[in-house]
């Protein structure tokens, strides 16, 4: 941990932040033990920063990567740090959106993300994962399982072994602390109870957490949340990140900065007219490109006011 020299002056120590408590955090350091390190609450710390700690004043190394959101009302979290790839958890009921949200939003951190479809021993949910494996199989590596039951978790453990540093992420009552739970049952994450009405269930968890797998990998559990809205994420990362136009040759459009919608000789236009794009995940492109344009605009006019 963290020693002392003989003229007694603390000595730097290296480590991991594993567990994120809001005014204090869990540093797992090199030597494998743990102490917990106070911090202010928004002193901008997240599960999977390296750190190096003397005393009680912890310093922030630079991020390899780091992975944010906004929420509905603006707000910009983030999310976790030194990531290399995030499983994007869904089931019943996640809110349309938020799949190819997370998807552009993990790509554009320079992650690599995968789907994990969840509750798949629930009768209803053998036709919505078969629908979304086809539209996202071919593109992203797609593990349909059951949490509980145990179906299908081979496949997602001999991924995570490895040697990823993952996270899971998805709207709450997906199932990501049953799935954790699954993965790794020495860690006994608290799971809430589900309602038979929506398929959602209730928040339980309230702390970051990043642990190790048996077998190799990591895996950061963060606390749900329903919406996953962009971050700095620009209308060329959107064209080049957005799930089933990344394999079409950029190029092949007349315009080097074409963004399909109305622009002349788009191929992509052209592939939704003759039925190669199916029309729906283009208006979903269409909606995010909406999105991702006025965040884009708010960020100009307050440039300019500066």
């Amino acid at each position: 941990m963290v020693k002392r020299s003989q003229q007694g002056k603390a000595q730097a120590a290296s480590g991991v932040i594993v567990s994120h408590f809001g005014v204090a955090v869990e540093v797992l350091f090199q030597n494998e033990e743990r102490r917990m390190v106070r911090v202010k609450r928004n002193s901008g710390h997240v599960v999977g920063d390296e750190v190096r700690v003397v005393g009680e004043v912890l310093e922030r190394l630079p991020r390899k990567t780091e992975l944010r959101r906004s929420d509905a009302r603006g707000g910009i979290h983030m999310v976790a740090a030194n990531l290399d790839v995030l499983g994007i958890v869904v089931a019943p009921g996640t809110p349309g959106g938020f799949l190819d949200r997370a998807i552009v939003a993990a790509r554009a951190a320079g992650l690599l993300p995968f789907i994990v479809f969840n509750k798949c021993d629930l009768p209803e949910a053998r036709a919505q994962s078969t629908g979304l494996s086809g539209i996202y199989g071919g593109i992203l590596r797609f593990f349909t399982l059951s949490a509980v039951t145990g179906e299908g978790l081979e496949p997602l453990r001999d991924f995570l072994h490895e040697g990823h540093r993952g996270a899971f992420v998805g709207t709450t009552g997906v199932g990501k602390s049953s799935l954790l739970n699954a993965l790794c049952p020495d860690i006994n994450l608290k799971v809430g109870e589900l309602s038979d009405q929506n398929w959602t269930g209730r928040h339980t968890t309230t702390v970051s957490s990043l642990h190790a797998l048996p077998g190799g990998g990591e895996l950061v559990d963060t606390p749900g949340f329903r919406d996953f809205g962009l971050v700095d994420i620009s209308t060329t990362e959107l064209v080049a990140h957005f799930p089933g136009f990344e394999a079409l040759d950029q190029n092949a459009c007349r315009f080097h900065n074409c963004r399909h919608r109305q622009e002349p000789g788009c191929t992509v236009r052209e592939r939704v007219d003759f039925g190669e794009i199916n029309n729906d995940r283009y208006q979903t492109y269409l909606a995010l490109l909406t999105e991702v344009e006025a965040i884009e605009e708010a960020a100009q006019r307050r440039n300019w006011k500066k």
